[in-house]
C-alpha cells in the first residue's frame, strides 16, 4: 500500500546570452530574419573551419553566474557532445562537460509566491509533507541550489512547414548559450515554474539576455520523478526528462500530468530506477500531456570528449572582478531596500523593479525628491501607462527623473493642487519642460493666505443658501459639492486642505 510520495524536480535552463556575436564566429547575434543569411563556414560545421572564443561571451557567462551566486573557475575548457539531429551541423555540440565555468550556485525563491500549503508548516498537497521543508531560509524562501553552468553553443531550427518537408534554418547555429543545471531541489511544479521565473527575471536584470520564452532563447528541460513510500519501504520512479518547455504554464502543467502519470506508472507497471537512465519527454500542449520520444543513458549516448580546436583557457581573478562589478544590487534585495527604506508596499516594490532600467529610472528621480512615495505613485499611475500604451523603454519617455522629483515635491510643499499637478505632467510630456518653468509661466502657484481663501469661502456660502440649508439637516456630503466651487472661485489655486477647515468651521457655526 502507498502511504505517501514526494515529487523531485531538477531543471536544466538553456538560456541564449545577448552578445553582439555568435559563440565561437563573427557572425551577428540576432533572432528571426531571413533563413539561413546569417551563417559562415564555423557556425555551419564546414571542414577546416576552425571555431574561435568570443571574449564577451565568456564575460556574460560569468555575470551570469556570478549573479546566481556560483564560484567562477580559474580554468576552463571546451568539449564535444555527439549526438545526431537535423539541426546540429557538425554531429556534436560544443559545450563544457567537467569543467563548467561556474559552479556551486544557488536561487532563493520567494515562499510568498508560492500556495499557502507548499510554505512550511503547509498541509498535505498531491502527497507530499511540505512540514519542516528542506533548504528553507529564514521561513521566507526555498534554497535550490544550482550545481553548475556551462557555456554551449545553440543548434539550428527546424521548421516543420505544412507538406512533406521539414527545413533548417541555421541562423541560431552557434548563438552563445548558458545551461544553468539545479541540484534536484524542486517538490512541486509551481516551484518549478517560479525557479525558472526567478532565474529570468534575475538574469534580465543584470543584462545578460532578453529571457523571451516565446522567442526560444530561454527554454527549460524539467528532470522529474517519485520518491514513493510504499509497505515501509522507499521506491524511486524512472526520470523523466520534459524537453524544451517554453512557458511557466507549460512547466507547470507537463511537472503536473507526469507526476500523476508516474505515480499510475507505479502502480500497475513498475519499472526499475537508474540513476543514468532517463526517458525522454515531450509536452503536447493542445491534449495536455506528456509523450515519449526517446530513452537515453546520458554516460554512453554523448561520447564527450575534449574539444580539439579550442586550448583551454584560464579566467584571471581581474576579470571575474570586472564581471562582479556588472551585477549590482539584484531585484529581490531592491525589493526588500524598498520596502524598508521607502515604506513601499509588495505591488510597488514588485513593480519598480520589473527592469533594471526602470528601478535605475525610479532611483534616480527618489534621491532628488523628498517625498519617495509621491514620486513612486507618478511613476507607477502616469509614466508607466505611457511607457505601456507606446510600447516603449522608460529612458524613451521625454522626461527625466529630475521632472518627476519637481512634480512631487511641488505638490508635497502645497505649491500646486493635485490637479494641477495633472496639468503639469501633460504639459511637461507635451514640450518637454521642467514643472517649475511651467508653474512659473502660468503662474499656478497655490494661494495659502488665510484672509484670500475665507474671502472664496464667504462667497460659496452667501451664493448658495440650499447647500447651506442641506448640510444643517445632516447631508454633510454637500461639502464636497461646496468645496468644487471654492476651487472653481480660485482658479484651482486654493490650498485644499486650509479650504476645506475654513469651509467646514464657517458651516458649523452657522
Amino acid at each position: 500500500m502507498i502511504e505517501k510520495y514526494k515529487i523531485v524536480i531538477g531543471c536544466e535552463i538553456h538560456t541564449q546570452l545577448t552578445t553582439k556575436t555568435k559563440a565561437f564566429c563573427a557572425c551577428e547575434n540576432r533572432y528571426g530574419g531571413m533563413p539561413d543569411t546569417r551563417v559562415c563556414p564555423v557556425c555551419l560545421g564546414l571542414p577546416g573551419a576552425m571555431p574561435r572564443i568570443s571574449k564577451g561571451y565568456v564575460e556574460k557567462g560569468a555575470i551570469a553566474g556570478l549573479a546566481l551566486n556560483c564560484k567562477i573557475s580559474n580554468y576552463a575548457k571546451f568539449d564535444r557532445k555527439h549526438y545526431f539531429y537535423p539541426d546540429l551541423a557538425k554531429g556534436y555540440q560544443i559545450t563544457q562537460y567537467d569543467i563548467p565555468l561556474c559552479s556551486d550556485g544557488y536561487i532563493d525563491i520567494p515562499y510568498i509566491h508560492l500556495p499557502e500549503e507548499q510554505r512550511p508548516g503547509g498541509k498535505d498537497y498531491v502527497g507530499v509533507d511540505f512540514t519542516g521543508k528542506a533548504n528553507d531560509v529564514d521561513g521566507k524562501y526555498k534554497r535550490v541550489r544550482i550545481e553548475r553552468i556551462h557555456l554551449e553553443e545553440d543548434v539550428g531550427k527546424s521548421l516543420h512547414l505544412e507538406g512533406a518537408h521539414s527545413y533548417i534554418d541555421y541562423n541560431r547555429s552557434g548563438t552563445p548559450l548558458i545551461e544553468i543545471v539545479t541540484k534536484p531541489d524542486m517538490t512541486s511544479p509551481e516551484e518549478a515554474a517560479l525557479f525558472m521565473q526567478t532565474a529570468q527575471e534575475i538574469l534580465r536584470f543584470v543584462q545578460v539576455t532578453n529571457g523571451n520564452l516565446e522567442e526560444g532563447n530561454m527554454r527549460c528541460d524539467a528532470n522529474i520523478n517519485l520518491t514513493v513510500w510504499e509497505d515501509g519501504k522507499e521506491y524511486h520512479t524512472p526520470i523523466s526528462e520534459i524537453k524544451n518547455l517554453n512557458s511557466f504554464r507549460s512547466i507547470k502543467d507537463a511537472c503536473h500530468y507526469e507526476a500523476l502519470r508516474q505515480l499510475e506508472e507505479f502502480k500497475t507497471n513498475r519499472q526499475p530506477f537508474d540513476p543514468g537512465f532517463k526517458n525522454t519527454m515531450g509536452w503536447d500542449d493542445v491534449n495536455g500531456k506528456t509523450v515519449i520520444q526517446r530513452t537515453k543513458n546520458s554516460f554512453v549516448d554523448y561520447r564527450f570528449t575534449t574539444e580539439p580546436d579550442i586550448k583551454p583557457f584560464t579566467v584571471s581573478d581581474e576579470f571575474i572582478d570586472r564581471a562582479r562589478s556588472k551585477v549590482g544590487e539584484l531585484p529581490e534585495a531592491k525589493r526588500n531596500r524598498y520596502r524598508k527604506e521607502f515604506g513601499l508596499s509588495d505591488f510597488d516594490v514588485e513593480t519598480l523593479t520589473s527592469s533594471k532600467t526602470l528601478a535605475l529610472w525610479f532611483e534616480e528621480a527618489a534621491s532628488q525628491s523628498k517625498d519617495v512615495k509621491k514620486v513612486a505613485n507618478w511613476i507607477l499611475a502616469e509614466v508607466l501607462a505611457i511607457v505601456n500604451e507606446k510600447g516603449i523603454q522608460i529612458t524613451e519617455v521625454g522626461i527625466t527623473p529630475k521632472h518627476i522629483a519637481q512634480l512631487a515635491d511641488a505638490v508635497s510643499d502645497g505649491k500646486i493642487t493635485s490637479k494641477q499637478a495633472k496639468e503639469v505632467f501633460a504639459d511637461m510630456m507635451a514640450n518637454g519642460k521642467l514643472p517649475e518653468v511651467i508653474i512659473k509661466e502660468k503662474n499656478m502657484v497655490v494661494v495659502t493666505d488665510t484672509g484670500a481663501i475665507e474671502s472664496f469661502v464667504d462667497q460659496v456660502i452667501s451664493e448658495n443658501p440650499a447647500a447651506v440649508q442641506d448640510y444643517k439637516n445632516g447631508k454633510t456630503n454637500v461639502v464636497g459639492w461646496m468645496m468644487g466651487q471654492v476651487m472653481k472661485k480660485s482658479g484651482g489655486k486654493a490650498n485644499p486642505k486650509v479650504a476645506t477647515e475654513l469651509l467646514k468651521t464657517k458651516l458649523e457655526a452657522l
